[in-house]
C-alpha cells in the first residue's frame, strides 16, 4: 500500500483487508488475519470469546450492502461498549470509528460509534506522546468536528486533539500549491479564485477512493459549467495513475504529488479526504473519508453550488 501520513502502520480506512489487533504503547496496530499466526509469542494478541466475533464483524463490514451496514455498525458499537475496559476494547472501538465514515450511514450510527469510542477512552486513557495526542483521541475529535456528533471525554488529550484539528484547518485555509497534471500542465490552487474548487486526496490502491470516484465524475459533469474544478491528488507515479484513470473514465483533473509535499501541507492522515473552497478561496467544507453523491452535493452547496 502507499505511504501513510499517520500513526497507523495500516489504516482500516484505506487498507485492502484489515482488522484490529491491539494497542502497543500509544500506537494502534491494524494487521491482516494472515499475520496473526506469524507474530512472535510475546506479541501475539489473544482475543476473548466475546472479542473474537467483534473482530470478525469489523473485518466483514466492507462486504455488507450499504442498506444493512448502518445497523451492523450500531450493533458492533453496542457490543464493544459492553466489553470490559482495556486496550482491546479501545482498539476495537477505534477500528470501528475508522470504518464508520466510509459513506453515509446516518447520524445515529455515527453517534453510537462516537459514544463507544469516548467510553473506551474514558475507561482506558492513553497518555500523550511527545506532545501529540494518541490517534484514538484524534479519531474521536474528527467525528465531533466534522461529523457533528456529541462526545464527552474529560481529558487534556481530547482537548489537545481538538486543538490539533483547528490548527490543521487554519493551515489548509492558507494553503497554496502548484502541481502538474498527467499532461504536464501546472495547476495552482490560488489562481482558481472565482471557481469552486474540490481538492481530493486519493490513491489507486484505496478501495473507498475508487468507490467515490464515479460520483465525483458525475458531479463534475453536472457542475463544471457552473465553475466547479476538481483537483484530485495522488502521491503515486504517472505510470500507475494514468492507466488507472483511463480505465475509470475520469475526466476531471488529476494531479501528481510524488514527494507528498502537498499531502503533508494538508496534513492528510488517511484517504480519501476532500476539501472544498468557495469562489473567494475560503475553505467551507471537508470530509474525513469517502463521500456519497448526496454528501458531496451537501458539501458543494456550502460553496454555493446547487
Amino acid at each position: 500500500m502507499g505511504q501513510m501520513n499517520s500513526g497507523f502502520p495500516l489504516n482500516l480506512r484505506t487498507a485492502q483487508v484489515g482488522v484490529v489487533t491491539g494497542i502497543i504503547g500509544a500506537t494502534l496496530l491494524l494487521v491482516s488475519p494472515a499475520r496473526l499466526g506469524s507474530q512472535s509469542p510475546q506479541n501475539k494478541i489473544v482475543w476473548t470469546d466475546k472479542e473474537e466475533p467483534i473482530l470478525q464483524g469489523l473485518q466483514g463490514l466492507r462486504g455488507l450492502a450499504d442498506e444493512v451496514r448502518p445497523q451492523a455498525t450500531q450493533q458492533l458499537a453496542l457490543d464493544i461498549r459492553a466489553l470490559p475496559a482495556g486496550e482491546h476494547k479501545l482498539a476495537l472501538a477505534n477500528g470501528l470509528a475508522n470504518l464508520s465514515t466510509e459513506g453515509d450511514f446516518g447520524h445515529d450510527t455515527l453517534q453510537e460509534v462516537a459514544t463507544t469510542l469516548a467510553a473506551a477512552l474514558s475507561e482506558h486513557p492513553v497518555p500523550e506522546k511527545k506532545g501529540e495526542p494518541d490517534d484514538a483521541y484524534l479519531e474521536l475529535a474528527q467525528l465531533v468536528r466534522y461529523e457533528h456528533v456529541q462526545a464527552s471525554v474529560d481529558s487534556m488529550e481530547f482537548s489537545m486533539a481538538m486543538a490539533v484539528l483547528e490548527a490543521d484547518d487554519q493551515k489548509r485555509q492558507k494553503a497554496d500549491f502548484t502541481l502538474y497534471d498527467l499532461d504536464g500542465k501546472p495547476w495552482t490552487l490560488k489562481s482558481l479564485r472565482g471557481r469552486v474548487v474540490l481538492v481530493n486526496f486519493w490513491a489507486t490502491w484505496c478501495p473507498p477512493c475508487r468507490k467515490e470516484m464515479p460520483d465525483m465524475e458525475r458531479l463534475y459533469e453536472q457542475f463544471r459549467k457552473k465553475g466547479l474544478v476538481i483537483l484530485s491528488i495522488s502521491d503515486e507515479g504517472a505510470g500507475k495513475v494514468k492507466p488507472f484513470i483511463e480505465d475509470m473514465g475520469i475526466s476531471y483533473t488529476v494531479l501528481l504529488d510524488p514527494g507528498r509535499k502537498v499531502n503533508d501541507e494538508f496534513d492528510v492522515m488517511g484517504i480519501p479526504k476532500t476539501f472544498i473552497y468557495n469562489r473567494k478561496g475560503k475553505l467551507v467544507a471537508e470530509s474525513i473519508d469517502m463521500r456519497t453523491r448526496n454528501q458531496f452535493l451537501a458539501m458543494l452547496a456550502q460553496a454555493g453550488l446547487k
